[in-house]
């Protein structure tokens, strides 16, 4: 076909399409001889339906054929196994929904549909979205195309595997606590966090509801504005869903950031932080220095309240959403139980892995009566506190500036029997999902030890124009990264 898929953007494809350089049938069948050639090191995909995927490609060629047009008309690209996709399998990760087949789409996918996307397959994820590593999927562990023996991230580490190793163009992910802009920083892709309510999360499986988004994971932040674009609006199935104005993400990105403030919060550049995740993001810093942004030193003070207030709500709300697999209605059922309380203890037993048996104990103990007043609702007290430190300092701040992670990726198997220095990890993300903002990973620079480093962009929510712009200025000024050795072989 003579395009390079693995540097190919969702912006370049449409161009090559609309011009004639290729068909979509074309396209896919390129990008799935680069899933053939490397995913069984990489291991970012639960499924490949090929053949779906070229039925709606020939679909698609047959539109561009009849004058017919949309915004991704053609372009394939690869779903995290928790969104529902009519006549896919949607395991989440896990056990306890295999066999389960999705009866209808979730309406960010139905929004995809209707502008002509292509899904290519399903990628793989820690298990119900709960995890840092993508190690805690009951089907797979996924590595990092950058070094084979570190972890992509999680919990969307098979969507950013997929986009980095060259295996899709762009994917979708969720970010619940960090599970889109933690894994794009680790793969050295851009991860867009929406604000809550900005994309619908109607047939998105849910983790933790009031948390919950769903977001692109892409080369460039271009291409994450135009999907960001088609999939935002109010829905009448979502009642989180907000009916604000949706503007055009993607046109008018500037080039500079002349008149732009852009803050700095001391709380996130935290001790034992990374020498070279220190130093990448001070230099992307200096970098919006130069285009002519304001930097300023700004403070959110209960930052140091972040992980545990994050891991008290959001293992509540999982407790409440996963009491809905039981073996009953849907997905795996234990084999010989006595009665409906066995059958339901088992099923559970069986089908849940250890990472998500324990958030639920956890949730479940943080709601028991005697605990709840102790625990959840003064998380829910402290998550108000949260959400006002944002809005006083974006009263004088467009956005602001900080590392996604403490740390760069780190080897498979390091910290899995240390769950709470994992959940450390999260202090840099779980605040923009506790008071609903808008966050951007966009790669910033390598370690001396040749893995990526993202700089985090954080807005006002229902601002992602401000995060974009930041975003879009600064990565035309970075130039070019490097791609991973996997794709030069």
């Amino acid at each position: 076909m003579g395009i390079e898929i693995s540097s190919l953007t969702v912006h370049g494809a449409l161009d090559a399409l609309s011009g004639g350089e290729c068909s979509s049938e074309e396209l896919v069948r390129d990008v799935v001889a680069e899933i053939a050639k490397r995913d069984a090191e990489v291991g970012a995909y639960v499924s490949v339906d090929e053949e779906l995927a070229l039925e709606q490609a020939r679909a698609a060629d047959a539109a561009r054929s009849a004058g017919k047009c949309g915004r991704l008309l053609g372009v394939p690209i690869a779903i995290k196994d928790v969104l529902n996709v009519e006549g896919q399998s949607c395991t989440c990760g896990s056990k306890i929904l295999e066999g389960y087949t999705s009866p209808y789409d979730a309406t960010a996918i139905a929004k995809l549909r209707a502008e002509g996307a292509v899904f290519l397959g399903r990628a793989n994820m820690d298990e119900f979205a709960m995890g840092s590593t993508t190690q805690n999927s009951a089907y797979k562990v996924t590595h990092n195309p950058w070094n084979l023996d570190c972890v992509p991230g999680g919990s969307s580490g098979g969507s950013a595997a997929a986009v980095a190793a060259g295996e899709a163009i762009a994917a979708l992910g969720t970010d619940t606590g960090g599970s889109i802009r933690q894994p794009a920083s680790f793969c050295g892709c851009v991860g867009l966090k929406p604000s809550y309510g900005r994309i619908s999360r109607y047939g998105l499986v849910a983790f933790a509801s009031s948390l919950d988004q769903i977001g692109p994971i892409t080369k460039n932040v271009r291409d994450a504005a135009l999907l960001c674009e088609v999939m935002s609006g109010v829905d009448k199935m979502d009642s989180s869903s907000m009916d604000e104005p949706i503007p055009q993400l993607a046109v008018d990105l500037p080039a500079d950031l002349k008149g732009v403030t852009l803050g700095l919060p001391k709380e996130y550049f935290v001790d034992g932080m990374d020498d070279d995740v220190r130093r990448g993001v001070m230099a992307a810093v200096e970098k919006c220095r130069e285009l002519g942004a304001e930097i300023k030193e700004v403070s959110l003070p209960h930052t140091k309240y972040a992980v545990s207030t994050y891991y008290i709500i959001a293992t509540a709300e999982a407790s409440a959403n996963l009491a809905r697999f039981d073996g009953v209605r849907y997905g795996k059922r234990a084999e010989g139980a006595t009665d409906p309380i066995d059958m339901y203890g088992k099923t559970r037993a069986e089908g849940f892995g250890a990472e998500v048996k324990r958030r639920i104990i956890l949730g479940t103990y943080v709601l028991s009566s005697g605990y709840y007043d102790a625990y959840y609702l003064s998380a829910q007290k402290v998550r108000t506190l949260i959400r006002q430190d944002f809005e006083k300092v974006f009263e004088d701040c467009d956005a602001l500036l900080a590392p996604v992670t403490p740390s760069p990726a780190y080897r498979i198997g390091e910290n899995l029997d240390d769950p709470l220095q994992m959940y450390l990890g999260d202090i840099c993300t779980v605040t923009a999902n506790l008071a609903g903002i808008c966050g951007l990973s966009v790669p910033c620079a390598m370690t001396e030890s040749g893995l990526p480093v993202g700089l985090q962009i954080l807005g006002p929510a229902f601002k992602e124009e401000n995060i974009l712009k930041v975003g879009h200025a600064y990565e035309q000024a970075r130039g070019d990264m490097p791609l991973p050795e996997i794709l030069k072989r």
